[in-house]
């Protein structure tokens, strides 16, 4: 023990200066799950968008059509009903319905749920691959195999990759949010148990194969 503190005392490494590259790892570990935590939301609120504007799309699509369907029929009726009262009703719901169809058509254009929900699939699909990468980069902080300077460049180059993809990206909402919230959190959608990962891989690589190997070692 005085060994210990005359070494210490001698400008040797004291106990505080050798813990002190694991607490720099836990603090980088613990900035790095922050990242990780916050691109898996942004990953899942962009794919929420995309399936609310695509199913906007779809609905808009169909209305469309009956629009379209309603007003033919109207024309129909007021060729039809000639010098009658029932062509004047017929053109009033006809003309109204046109009216109608052009206001819808000109919102459908102005806003192109299709081709927005489509850059939100395409922002999902690039942070997905941000959010592996920062997952791939916690399994090395956690490993303790790389030193802490390579893990800082790595940390530094994904979060300048995701600068660029957030500054390209739609914009999201509160219920999209809220959406991506209620899957991560209680429908687990990012989570598996070891028994479902098994069933997805071959049998050569499940964990459950290997468990007597894993617990020699």
């Amino acid at each position: 023990m005085a060994k210990a503190l005359n070494v210490a005392q001698n400008g040797g490494p004291s106990l505080a200066q050798s813990s002190q590259p694991d607490t720099e790892r836990y603090a980088l570990e613990s900035q790095i799950r922050e990242c990780y935590g916050r691109c898996a939301y942004t990953h899942k609120t962009h794919e929420k968008m995309a399936e609310r504007l695509h199913s906007r799309h779809k609905r808009g699509k169909w209305a469309n059509i009956v629009l379209s369907a309603l007003i033919t029929g109207g024309a129909v009726s007021v060729i039809f009903a000639e010098g009658s009262t029932s062509e004047l009703y017929a053109g009033y719901v006809t003309a109204a319905l046109s009216i109608l169809s052009l206001i819808f058509n000109a919102y459908l254009k102005d806003l192109d749920p299709g081709a927005l929900a489509q850059r939100h699939r395409e922002a999902a699909s690039d942070i997905w691959n941000i959010r592996e990468a920062y997952l791939s980069l916690i399994t090395d902080v956690v490993d303790q195999q790389t030193g802490l300077e390579a893990l800082r460049k790595r940390r530094d180059a994904l979060q300048l990759a995701l600068h660029k993809i957030y500054h390209g990206a739609p914009h999201t909402d509160g219920k999209a949010y809220g959406k991506a919230q209620d899957a991560l959190k209680y429908n687990e959608d990012l989570t598996f148990a070891e028994d479902e990962l098994d069933l997805l891989l071959p049998s050569s690589l499940r964990r459950s194969a290997r468990k007597p190997e894993i617990t020699k070692q």
